[in-house]
């Protein structure tokens, strides 16, 4: 009698893994939460000049600081209402989720590519290379990341651009050091080693082989950083250092409704519950790609 498990074919075995990281994934709540969440988010702000009632940069002093529509006062002119200069909320929030997404993504995009060349390097070589990256990663960590953006920002300007750019060049440090241990972990397995008696270059070696056995890993950093980099860019832009007025930043809304927050508290809840739900789905998703992904590391 053949056994059935001998005679099964490597694409077979090959697939079962995925099959079962698809099983657990539709299991999982918070992923699917997450999922959702930040997908209904990204559709919004890609059809934003489509779904926009209003321009958002349009100022009407007559109709300033009408309230959301679900109070006595409101209008469904202006569903989630005005601020203090009479632009449509709804408008600008929808406009703001592009600023924060471009934002998050942008900035995590180049701390991407910054930590996670360190951190192969480091695990793959060791020796010289990973001293050297260890001890910048320590520099770095030493560094208030939010202070020198202060810093930074208020030397340069504040522009879309440059927050970006400067928190780009702040999160990196997670990647590197994530990147670095999963690298260590898988420097010394026989398909590297296989790899190298075959005569693989070294960058052969670490894009068809490192990587893709560190894609996991990277992809839970990545939004985990993303959803640090919008927490920045709101925080810079609160403090009237980030994306300059008129721009339609959650950060900046806030900042310019707080002289109205007693007596018209909506304009600071609105883009602030906006900011909430869109960081909590990020990290909602970025867990549940870690449980998934990596069930046996589940506390």
């Amino acid at each position: 009698m053949i056994d059935s498990s001998a005679t099964a074919t490597p694409d077979a075995a090959a697939t079962r893994p995925r099959s079962d990281t698809w099983h657990r994934a539709r299991r999982h709540t918070g992923l699917l939460i997450g999922a959702a969440l930040v997908l209904g988010i990204v559709v919004l702000a890609l059809l934003a000049p489509l779904l926009a009632p209003h321009d958002p940069y349009l100022q009407n002093l007559s109709a300033r600081l009408i309230p959301p529509v679900w109070q006595g006062e409101g209008s469904w002119a202006h569903p989630l209402g005005t601020d203090a200069l009479g632009r449509d909320y709804l408008s600008r929030i929808l406009y703001g989720a592009r600023i924060s997404l471009l934002i998050g993504f942008g900035a995590t995009a180049i701390a991407l590519v910054i930590g996670t060349t360190m951190g192969v390097l480091a695990g793959y070589f060791g020796g010289w290379p990973d001293f050297i990256v260890s001890f910048i990663v320590n520099v770095r960590l030493a560094l208030p990341a939010m202070l020198v953006a202060l810093v930074v920002v208020a030397l340069v300007g504040g522009s879309l651009n440059v927050v970006i750019w400067t928190l780009g060049f702040l999160v990196w440090d997670r990647f590197a050091v994530v990147m670095r241990a999963a690298t260590q972990q898988i420097r010394s397995l026989d398909y590297l080693a296989a790899a190298e008696a075959a005569g693989a270059s070294v960058l052969r070696i670490l894009l068809s082989e490192v990587m893709p056995n560190v894609l996991g890993a990277l992809i839970v950093v990545a939004t985990l950083e993303i959803a640090q980099a919008i927490l920045f860019e709101a925080a810079l832009s609160f403090l009237g250092l980030g994306v300059q007025p008129p721009t339609p930043s959650w950060g900046l809304m806030i900042s310019e409704g707080k002289a109205h927050m007693f007596f018209r508290p909506w304009v600071i809840a609105i883009p602030g519950v906006a900011l909430f739900v869109l960081v909590l789905a990020i990290n909602l998703l970025g867990d549940g790609i870690r449980d998934v992904t990596a069930p046996e590391g589940r506390a």
